[in-house]
């Protein structure tokens, strides 16, 4: 009897020690997943970058509250293939994504491919994108068909910032979706879309499932729009309009921000904070001090001004010297939500808590190839190519500017990147598209002066006719 007893007091003390631990585990919040995206901003332009001019004071929490990167690079120094590389977390030559769209409706992103939202989906998150698409117009394309559950913005690569009537009657690739549907909005584009992420996260932040957020803004991409009463707060900065946008971005960010801590997430939400490309020159963004812009493998073209923020996990107030690569954030966050490795087997980054962790691991090479122009980075040493014509090596230790061409004093080293970039090229399938040919000259144009360290002829193909180049 005594033994019967004992039996049974064990049995319910098990079965109160396993429900305690299915409670505890089932109870245990998930983390959520916010990639915030500027576009065309320039690395010089934030205050933890040392900005002066332009304001970012929501931005720079985010960076004290987290680890900012210091040598983080993307994918491609224009809009489209940056992003594409970005929600694969692979190099997105691997499947023709090499050049940016155009107004050719043959042109789009493959969907064949596996998003972050996709896999991140597999494990039950809500997955949301708030502003700009770009990857394609054709119904494959559409976010909803690539992992998204929530729409909202617009499909092309840029826009208006303030609402024309004429949009709800003759709707484009530039219009506003919610979902399916084409929709109107009020006021200035980039409040507006803080507010969509805002209602976003309101209504998935006490839901059991996590929830991922790509709040992808258009801010601060041409037409060059910012609100009065911001102008006016900038009127004597030479770049007012610029800094205007970036202050509207820096607001939007803030509110969100605010939002994950009233409903107590912030510290567990993982936020991702970089730009898709380098500063464009139709803009007044800034690259310093690194040299090149938009379009091209120079620093100023790739390096981006990343952040990652997750206070129950990363130190506040850190810095990491190491590469990171944009393509490192599918592999983290997929990482952290356990996704299984089928979905993610293909991709091409590394896991950032790994690299953080442990410095011994390390991203010993970065490849971009935009139709005849490609590079590598490894270790100190960049090398470009132009053209299959024309190369320079660059020792980015010593000569950060890309002015001092060292190839001709260090052939082993040149020779050894040469060959590391034509065997990364040999995995890569050609262009399903190329840019169009004026744009096709000036970047040789720009190449070749940037290369020779001479004046730029070109910048745009406007140039070409207004200078009968």
């Amino acid at each position: 009897m005594i033994k019967f007893y004992l039996f049974t007091y064990m049995l319910k003390t098990s079965v109160i020690i396993l429900f305690t631990f299915f409670v505890v585990s089932c109870s245990k919040p998930k983390t959520n997943i916010i990639i915030i995206l500027a576009d065309d901003a320039g690395y010089a332009d934030f205050g933890f970058t040392g900005s002066s001019d332009i304001l970012t004071p929501n931005i720079d929490k985010l960076a004290f509250d987290g680890i900012v990167f210091n040598n983080a690079y993307v994918t491609a120094s224009v809009c489209s293939p940056s992003r594409a590389g970005l929600l694969t977390g692979m190099y997105q030559q691997r499947f023709g994504h090499e050049c940016n769209l155009d107004s050719d409706v043959n042109n789009s992103f493959d969907p064949n491919q596996i998003t972050i939202a996709e896999a991140l989906k597999s494990k039950g998150y809500h997955t949301g994108i708030i502003g700009k698409w770009h990857l394609g117009d054709k119904k494959q394309n559409h976010p909803l068909n690539n992992g998204f559950d929530y729409f909202w913005g617009f499909i092309s690569g840029a826009r208006n910032y303030f609402f024309n009537k004429d949009e709800a009657i003759n709707t484009s690739i530039k219009s506003v979706m919610e979902n399916n549907t084409y929709t109107v909005f009020q006021g200035y584009l980039t409040d507006v879309l803080g507010n969509k992420a805002v209602n976003f996260i309101d209504k998935h932040s006490s839901s059991y499932n996590p929830f991922f957020l790509y709040l992808s803004f258009n801010a601060p991409h041409t037409p060059m729009q910012a609100k009065e009463e911001v102008l006016e707060k900038f009127k004597n900065n030479p770049r007012k309009t610029y800094a205007s946008m970036m202050w509207s971005m820096d607001q939007a960010i803030g509110n969100v921000i605010k939002k994950l801590k009233s409903d107590g997430i912030y510290d567990n939400t993982i936020i991702y904070f970089l730009s898709d490309n380098g500063a464009a020159m139709s803009n007044g963004a800034s690259s310093f001090p690194y040299k090149g812009w938009k379009g091209n493998q120079y620093e100023g073209g790739i390096k981006t001004p990343m952040i990652m923020t997750w206070k129950n996990k990363i130190k506040s107030n850190s810095t990491y010297n190491g590469f990171i690569s944009s393509l490192d954030i599918f592999k983290t966050s997929v990482s952290i939500a356990k996704v299984e490795d089928s979905l993610t087997s293909k991709t091409d980054g590394k896991n950032i808590m790994n690299l953080i962790i442990n410095p011994s691991i390390i991203n010993e090479d970065l490849y971009w190839r935009k139709d005849k122009m490609a590079s590598v980075r490894s270790g100190n040493y960049k090398l470009i190519r132009l053209n299959n014509i024309n190369t320079v090596l660059y020792n980015l230790k010593d000569n950060f500017y890309e002015d001092i061409d060292i190839k001709n004093a260090n052939k082993y080293i040149h020779d050894s990147l040469l060959k590391k970039l034509l065997l990364w090229e040999d995995k890569l399938i050609n262009p399903n598209w190329v840019e169009n040919k004026d744009w096709n000259i000036v970047t040789q144009m720009i190449y070749e002066d940037l290369m020779s360290n001479s004046k730029i002829r070109a910048k745009s193909p406007n140039d070409l006719k207004r200078n009968q180049l």
